[in-house]
């Protein structure tokens, strides 16, 4: 089978799609046209399990300009724009496996079809792909150079990997590259999040007491929007400098069991599991709203949610299910507990996943070229390659910046100089 989508003939309006977010990807199509010329990935097989929508397009285009023979599957059975997924297949020639709301058994389907591909190189975002390499396909990853991973969630599962001395490939930690983290976690998520949250619920951010559980970039980046458009934002963290960085970045801290209590919205972004429980779901408001924008759909205990409820009324609004605890109050549920930014709307902006794909092709390369040196590790992104992406970005965005004179330069590596 050289494809599973929902239908070839949306692939009109995902040509669209795919072609407007490039005109929004300086960087990327740089590297695209480079790659056309010189061809460093060709004869390499490539599987990668991403998010399906317009900017993944454009990378597995520009990987394929690269000489690589790619297949795409879904990392999140919520996150397909079926539209693109019908575009790559009929109009890029990309084998496709990933349908907008497709179940369990479909999904993991889809991500043995990555494998059974038989890959040399795969990408990951939230390393269920790795996982799965794993734990079924080990007698593969002799044949796999490498994997690029895009999410913390992801970084963290294979982190753990390695340290158990279980890892079996090299892995790129894209997601922990600077020009990937601090601007795709803390923008593209603090925006995508918003924007997702609205669609489902048309609700005012203006006034609401907003409840952020987790203070890494991506809750960073939904603070600060949310507080941007008005709302009041409460903070719960676990890590004690990250509590101190929300309180002095003037935000409200406190344990989820006193947010519970007053908060209107909820959004969970910890890349951890069971973050609002049962006993937070007790003490909240009626009306109160939950949402995830961590990648799986763990972080809110929907089981514990589900026990309390004596009815559930599903979809009564596009991406809303209505939860009535013991009859008295409803809570709602967007998104069935998954990526809120995904399953409601459509993700990052290009701009910024113009830096974060940059980084995963130009990483992808990086593992082609140097395979053979490679160990079972987890590997940092060179520095090099960061700054070449964003030197590229500020020239897009038509800004320039200062340079260290010689004298500075000597007194930056100098030590006799005092006062």
């Amino acid at each position: 089978m050289q494809h599973d989508v929902k239908d070839l003939k949306l692939s009109q309006g995902g040509k669209k799609r795919i072609e407007w977010a490039a005109k929004d990807m300086p960087v990327l199509n740089l590297i695209k046209v480079r790659w056309e010329k010189e061809k460093p990935l060709r004869g390499v097989k490539l599987s990668a399990c991403l998010h399906v929508t317009a900017e993944t397009a454009n990378l597995v285009r520009t990987l394929k300009a690269g000489g690589a023979e790619v297949l795409l599957c879904a990392s999140n059975p919520l996150s397909t724009q079926d539209d693109v997924a019908a575009s790559l297949v009929k109009d890029y020639g990309i084998k496709v496996f990933a349908i907008h709301g497709e179940d369990k058994k479909s999904y993991y389907s889809h991500l043995r079809a990555a494998l059974d591909f038989k890959p040399n190189i795969t990408m990951d975002d939230g390393a269920d792909l790795l996982t799965l390499l794993h734990n079924e396909y080990k007698k593969q990853t002799g044949e796999v150079w490498g994997s690029m991973e895009e999410t913390t969630t992801g970084v963290i599962r294979l982190k753990a990997l390695e340290k158990s001395g279980k890892l079996a490939v090299p892995i790129m930690a894209v997601n922990d590259a600077k020009t990937k983290n601090m601007f795709d976690n803390r923008y593209g998520t603090g925006q995508s999040t918003i924007d997702g949250i609205i669609r489902a619920t048309d609700i005012l951010i203006a006034g609401k007491n907003v409840v952020v559980a987790g203070y890494g970039w991506c809750g960073r980046g939904f603070a600060s929007r949310a507080r941007g458009m008005g709302a009041k934002v409460i903070v719960t963290e676990v890590d004690k400098i990250k509590a101190l960085e929300a309180a002095m970045d003037g935000f409200a801290v406190m344990p989820m069991k006193e947010a519970a209590r007053i908060g209107d919205l909820f959004c969970t972004l910890t890349g951890d599991i069971n973050v609002i429980r049962g006993e937070h779901f007790k003490l909240m408001k009626p009306g109160a709203m939950v949402a995830n924008s961590g990648h799986f759909d763990v972080e809110i205990n929907i089981n514990d949610l589900k026990k309390l409820s004596t009815k559930i009324n599903k979809n009564i609004r596009n991406n809303v299910d209505e939860y009535v605890l013991g009859g008295k109050k409803s809570i709602y549920l967007l998104g069935e507990g998954r990526l809120i930014n995904l399953a409601a709307a459509e993700g990052h902006p290009a701009s910024v996943m113009d830096m974060s794909f940059a980084t995963q092709a130009l990483a992808t390369e990086h593992v082609a070229k140097n395979y053979k040196k490679l160990e079972k590790k987890v590997y940092n992104v060179p520095e090099k390659m960061e700054q070449w992406i964003a030197d590229l970005k500020l020239k897009a965005m038509g800004i320039g910046i200062d340079k260290l004179t010689a004298e500075q330069e000597e007194y930056l590596r100098s030590w006799e100089v005092g006062t």
